[in-house]
């Protein structure tokens, strides 16, 4: 399987540019595995008391950022199934802070929710790795702004790199 190269900063607005930009190397595959990897041995890793942790009480905790990384995942990974698919309606975006509040992560166990991610990734994962390189590089309008395939699966990536870091610099 060729890898996924990184898309081109011509490729996605500006603003992904940061979750990008910590996508480091040019194995998507790879970099989605790793990612996977490194967030499950981490998580599983930290006292129990911490998962429902909030560093102030209008942030998220650990279980909410959780399922706000599956949430976005499903998003980005849905957007890149519709424009792999040539599908070029322009598909709206989503507000996390709606999202997060309703995800009830509370009532979840830690085990459940990495569970779930894995799952999830691995699906990630199996879509990824069977597209074209023509899929790939096709484009769609999204929130407004125009994204290629292999963009979203970058910032996919490079969210999880994003949002792991701020719990270790903030949650522990």
């Amino acid at each position: 399987m060729p890898t996924i190269a990184r898309p081109t900063q011509t490729e996605y607005p500006v603003y992904y540019h940061t979750y990008i930009s910590k996508a480091e190397g040019n194995d998507l595959i790879a970099l989605l595995k790793k990612g996977n990897e490194d967030l499950q041995a981490f998580i599983s890793s930290l006292p129990a008391h911490k998962a429902d942790y909030r560093y102030q009480p209008d942030k998220w905790s650990v279980k909410e950022i959780l399922i706000h990384l599956m949430d976005a995942e499903r998003i980005f990974a849905y957007r890149a199934l519709r424009f792999s698919r040539g599908d070029r309606t322009g598909l709206p975006g989503f507000d996390e802070n709606e999202y997060v509040p309703n995800c009830d992560a509370s009532s979840r166990s830690i085990e459940n929710i990495l569970t779930e991610y894995q799952a999830l990734r691995a699906s990630s994962i199996s879509f990824f790795e069977n597209l074209t390189h023509d899929m790939l590089i096709r484009n769609g309008i999204a929130n407004g702004e125009e994204v290629s395939v292999r963009a979203l699966a970058y910032i996919i990536a490079g969210h999880e790199v994003h949002h792991l870091s701020v719990i270790k610099e903030r949650y522990l």
